[in-house]
């Protein structure tokens, strides 16, 4: 069993390395630059575009924010939540959700977890739920290596330290399910997609995180919460055809040390442990 279902497409990445080393060698026969081929590539040309694209990829969050609204426009038509609100730049966090039993979910939207955007959060304390939701909309990218750098080198880091609960943790996004991330939940079974829009969705991969924040000596060994304990991930997973046996639970354990606070960080999928860490010390970046 992997820490995430799909992994990364091995016939993809290879088709990508292939055309980013074309477009290295050939660069210089696109457009209309006039310049030569030892011109164009001393002049900073090829360099500056490709830095140029790649910043207004990492930039925009618009696509990612157009996949969320419409997830949770379907919830609300469909009775899942009550109401939802977008916080805007003047919040910490990204969307405000309201429950039909009066719960206010606090969602903060991540990128592939692998980075330092990771560690930055802060849960509001009008939240009754709180969540990271991972949007990874890079096809190349490694889903399995993702998942445990945020799960596990960023986010627990960052809750024992900053005694910062997080409920959960969701990974999901319009990638899942397409041939740059072959989803095996729905292999074989298509009525298990749901179809929004022009989207057709799995569904979504859902780590249950422990209710209380690890303490050394207080509390070094929480576990993680059932599902029916966050009113938002049961909506969630319910929502959108999830498979009780593949849901994930990471547990903490935390000690110290020396000086160092050490944890382990294990997930468990039914009644197996999927992957485990050693106890490792705390280094934020």
């Amino acid at each position: 069993m992997n820490i995430i279902p799909c992994e990364q497409n091995a016939e993809l990445r290879k088709k990508i390395e292939e055309f980013a080393d074309v477009l290295k060698s050939d660069a210089h026969k696109l457009g209309a630059h006039g310049l030569t081929e030892q011109e164009f590539y001393n002049s900073g040309v090829f360099r500056g575009a490709i830095e140029r694209i790649r910043g207004q990829y990492s930039a925009t969050m618009r696509d990612k924010r157009e996949f969320v609204q419409a997830v949770l426009n379907y919830m609300q038509d469909n009775h899942f939540i009550t109401e939802w609100e977008s916080s805007g730049e003047a919040n910490r966090h990204d969307y405000s959700v309201r429950l039909p039993t009066g719960r206010v979910v606090i969602i903060e939207l991540k990128g592939c977890l692998d980075g330092n955007n990771t560690n930055i959060f802060q849960r509001p304390a009008n939240a009754h739920e709180f969540l990271v939701w991972s949007v990874c909309t890079n096809p190349g990218a490694d889903p399995r290596h993702n998942a445990w750098s945020g799960i596990h080198t960023r986010l627990s880091a960052e809750i024992i330290t900053r005694q910062e609960q997080v409920d959960g943790c969701i990974i999901w996004d319009m990638v899942c399910g397409t041939i740059g991330r072959p989803c095996p939940k729905v292999a074989g079974k298509p009525e298990r997609l749901t179809e929004l829009g022009h989207y057709n969705l799995p569904s979504p991969c859902i780590y249950m995180f422990p209710s209380t924040v690890p303490q050394p000596r207080t509390n070094p060994a929480p576990v993680a919460q059932s599902i029916d304990d966050v009113q938002f991930l049961k909506a969630l997973h319910t929502c959108f055809k999830g498979d009780d046996a593949e849901l994930n639970y990471v547990d903490f354990e935390v000690e110290y040390k020396g000086a160092d606070i050490v944890r382990k960080t294990r997930i468990r999928r039914g009644a197996e442990t999927v992957r485990e860490s050693t106890a490792t010390a705390i280094r934020r970046t």
